[in-house]
């Protein structure tokens, strides 16, 4: 198995993308640590899911917005598994605001974007460096978003949040050198939940799919394999992005 013993920490770990990289690294060996901030249920659901396949995992409360809560978070996963080997920055939030609508990115969205989506992976990786330089090694994976790249998504303030993960991944990756790599992955449509209570869903879904090279929307799927690729396999690369979206943008 190509992550055995590894601990690995996945925020947003129980829904979506994060529970696809949770599934897939554990299906390699790994400990699964499932942080959630609202969604017990689901972290508890994933948690189980990896238990009957007969992996370890746990999982363990944060809001990632805020510092107190992060550095309890990476405590408690060395306590009770006494290393910290992965890290995962999955969580993530947005709100759907027509990029013409300037006055409807209002001050109180546009914090909480950037609070989850960039405080929260720069928060997430200041509390696992040193843990990881003790340890002489460590793996950091950062889902931006090719919204980051293009500047068209969800909202204004989520295409500059995920801009800032990349840029954040860059200069992470030169100060966490040697012991721990960090690199990014940036999906570019993926059909999970949150799609769901989009009202433009299906016109979103037909316009990726016709335009993607591969003609197909994404999975949660296709990202953890390009997760589970620069888990286990890429000892040579850091500070790199991985877009993960069918040929959408080339």
């Amino acid at each position: 198995m190509k992550l055995a013993g590894k601990v690995a920490l996945i925020t947003g770990g129980g829904t979506g993308i994060g529970r696809a990289i949770s599934l897939s690294f554990a299906r390699e060996g790994a400990i699964i640590v499932i942080n959630y901030s609202k969604s017990e249920s689901d972290a508890a659901k994933t948690a189980a899911e990896v238990q009957s396949s007969g992996g370890q995992s746990s999982t363990v409360k944060a809001d990632v917005s805020s510092d107190k809560q992060v550095r309890s978070m990476v405590g408690q996963v060395i306590e009770k598994w006494g290393r910290l080997d992965i890290l995962v920055n999955n969580a993530g939030f947005t709100r759907f605001i027509d990029h013409a609508n300037l006055e409807a990115m209002e001050e109180e969205i546009w914090d909480n974007i950037f609070a989850v989506n960039l405080k929260g992976v720069f928060f997430c990786c200041r509390a696992v460096a040193p843990v990881m330089k003790k340890q002489g090694s460590g793996r950091v994976i950062n889902i931006a978003s090719v919204a980051g790249i293009t500047g068209n998504g969800s909202s204004i303030a989520y295409c500059a949040s995920k801009a800032g993960v990349i840029s954040v991944t860059k200069s992470l990756a030169r100060v966490m050198a040697p012991e721990t790599s960090v690199n990014a992955i940036a999906p570019g449509l993926i059909d999970t939940r949150w799609l769901d209570g989009v009202a433009r869903a299906d016109a979103m879904r037909q316009n990726f799919q016709n335009a993607a090279l591969f003609k197909r929307v994404g999975t949660p799927e296709d990202i953890a394999e390009v997760a589970l690729s620069m888990a286990a396999d890429w000892g040579f690369v850091t500070g790199q992005v991985v877009v993960v979206d069918g040929g959408r943008t080339v």
